[in-house]
């Protein structure tokens, strides 16, 4: 199967240059400032684009889909279309598994704190998933901000480790944006947007599972 990734498009997703395939992730912040607006318009985009199937999550600045149920929300997607919040899915013979939550930050959507709190989270994750989709890095891997600091989550670098997907997609620090695999797991970053939020001239991974 053919996937593509993006992520942090924050209402840029019309910028993108993508050629359409089996499977297309989104990891998340679709949206800049959360309204039903742009998460209305992303929805639209999305299901237009020419692949097979089509998965997003939320991340921080998705407000709009963290006042929905899942429900609610999937009843405005079409059937190739899935929304995955602490959820999976299996597409062709494929386990995906998808979160929004990333540690505290401010006051932003689907954020909670570190520790026990947002291990909790990370224990749902079945133990055969192949590709997990979040939204924020784990700690140590592709988490390196401008400001000289790893911020990823502690306690889903330590899930990560025993789950040992074969492929991690996150976004949410634009400036982490790379591929690196470790172990069983390729880890990427695939943030769609910098850390001025100019999109990417390269701005997906593009592979075969």
């Amino acid at each position: 199967m053919q996937i593509t990734t993006i992520s942090d498009t924050h209402g840029l997703h019309h910028q993108l240059q993508i050629l359409g395939g089996d499977l297309l992730i989104h990891a998340g912040d679709v949206c800049n400032r959360g309204t039903a607006v742009e998460a209305l318009a992303f929805i639209e985009w999305f299901a237009e684009q020419d692949y097979t199937y089509k998965v997003f999550i939320a991340g921080n600045h998705d407000f709009y889909f963290e006042k929905l149920s899942t429900k609610e929300i999937h009843a405005l997607l079409p059937e190739n279309v899935f929304y995955l919040n602490d959820s999976g899915v299996e597409l062709g013979g494929i386990k995906i598994w998808g979160s929004p939550i990333t540690p505290t930050f401010h006051t932003m959507a689907f954020n909670r704190n570190r520790g026990e709190v947002i291990g909790q989270h990370w224990s749902e994750i079945p133990l055969d998933t192949d590709v997990l989709i979040t939204h924020g890095p784990p700690f140590g891997i592709l988490d390196f901000t401008n400001s000289q600091l790893h911020v990823g989550c502690e306690a889903l670098f330590k899930s990560v480790q025993t789950i040992r997907p074969k492929y991690h997609i996150f976004g949410h620090i634009h400036e982490g944006f790379g591929l690196i695999k470790k172990e069983a797991t390729t880890y990427i970053n695939t943030s769609s947007v910098d850390f001025n939020y100019k999109v990417r001239k390269i701005p997906f991974y593009d592979f075969i599972f």
